[in-house]
C-alpha cells in the first residue's frame, strides 16, 4: 500500500460502515497508517454491542496495511483525547484527523423531542470539537517544540447544513455549525500547519437509504453515483501533503462531481450613515434583495 500519503498517521471517526470505512480503507490504501474508529451505535444512535471498526482495521491490515481499532465516543470530551493520544500512542504521530461520525433522528420541528435534539447536536458538533480540540492541542505542542507537522483535518458538513432540509433542523443546525466551526479552525490552527476542510458528501448510507430509497438505488449497471466510495478520493487528498495550499473550504461530492461551495458572503449593501427608522427598513431591504442571489431550495421543500 503506496500512494499519496505513505507514513502519515490518521484517525478516522465513525468508520465502521459506510462513508467512515470507505475513508479509512482509501487513507490506507495511499499508505496512511490508520486508526478505525467506530463506537458501534444504529443509525439513530442506538447501542447494538457491534465493534465494526475492528472488522475494518482487520480488513485494512488483511490488505497488507497498518490500523488498529476504537471505540471511543468522540462526544465524550476525555475518550476524545484519549483516541489522539491511541494514534500518538500507537504510530508514533498525527497527521490526519478526519470527523465523520454522525446519525439521525429526524423529526419535524413541532414534534422533535429535546433530548433527541441534544444526542444529534451532541454527536455531530460536540464530537467535532472534542477532536478538533485535543488533535488542534496535539499538533500546537508539536509546533512550539520544532516540530511542526503538515497536518490535515477534514470536516463533515452536509447540504442539509448548507442549504436546510425538511424535517432534519438538529442534523441541519449541527451541520451548519460544523461548517462554522471549519472556518474558524482553519483560521486558527494556520500557524501550526494545519490544514482544515469540509466535505459535502451525497451517498448511499445507513442515514440516506430510508430517505432517498429511490435516488439512492444502485444501478443494475454502469458507474455507481451513490457509492460511498466516490467521496473517499477527495478526503485522500485533502489530507495529503499537496493540499497545503487549500483550507476553509467547503467541497460537495457527489459521484463523480466535485463542488466547491460558495457559502455566506457579504452581498448588496445599503449604508444609511445613521441611525435607520423602523418604518424605512423594509424599502431599504426589498431594494437590496434583487441584487442578492436566491437562496438554495430547502431539501425536501
Amino acid at each position: 500500500m503506496t500512494g499519496i500519503l505513505e507514513g502519515r498517521v490518521a484517525v478516522v471517526t465513525g468508520a465502521g460502515r459506510g462513508l467512515g470505512r470507505e475513508h479509512a480503507l482509501e487513507l490506507a490504501r495511499h499508505g496512511a497508517r490508520v486508526v478505525v474508529n467506530d463506537f458501534g451505535v444504529s443509525a439513530a444512535g442506538e447501542g447494538t454491542g457491534e465493534t465494526p471498526a475492528e472488522a475494518v482495521a482487520t480488513e485494512i491490515v488483511t490488505a497488507g496495511g497498518q490500523a488498529v481499532a476504537s471505540g471511543a465516543d468522540v462526544a465524550d470530551f476525555e475518550q476524545a483525547a484519549a483516541l489522539i493520544e491511541q494514534a500518538v500512542d500507537t504510530f508514533g504521530a498525527l497527521d490526519v484527523l478526519v470527523n465523520n461520525a454522525g446519525f439521525l433522528r429526524d423529526r419535524m420541528l413541532v414534534n422533535v423531542e429535546e433530548a433527541e435534539w441534544d444526542a444529534v447536536v451532541r454527536v455531530h458538533l460536540k464530537g467535532h470539537f472534542a477532536m478538533l480540540r485535543h488533535a488542534g492541542a496535539y499538533w500546537r505542542a508539536e509546533a512550539k517544540a520544532g516540530r511542526a507537522r503538515a497536518a490535515r483535518v477534514v470536516n463533515t458538513t452536509s447540504g442539509a447544513g448548507l442549504q436546510g432540509s425538511v424535517g432534519q433542523g438538529a442534523y441541519s443546525a449541527a451541520k451548519a455549525g460544523i461548517a462554522g466551526l471549519t472556518l474558524v479552525a482553519a483560521a486558527e490552527l494556520e500557524r501550526y500547519g494545519v490544514t482544515v476542510n469540509a466535505i459535502a458528501p451525497a451517498a448511499r448510507t445507513r442515514m440516506t437509504e430510508g430517505a432517498f430509497a429511490d435516488a439512492m438505488a444502485a444501478p443494475a449497471d454502469g458507474f455507481d453515483a451513490m457509492h460511498p466510495g466516490n467521496v473517499a478520493p477527495v478526503v485522500a487528498w485533502l489530507a495529503s501533503a499537496d493540499a497545503a495550499d487549500v483550507t476553509g473550504r467547503v467541497v460537495e461530492v457527489e459521484g463523480g462531481r466535485i463542488c466547491v461551495e460558495d457559502a455566506w458572503r457579504h452581498g448588496p449593501s445599503v449604508d444609511l450613515g445613521s441611525r435607520w427608522e423602523a418604518a424605512d427598513v423594509g424599502g431599504a431591504v426589498r431594494a437590496l434583495l434583487p441584487k442578492a442571489a436566491a437562496p438554495e431550495p430547502v431539501y425536501g421543500a
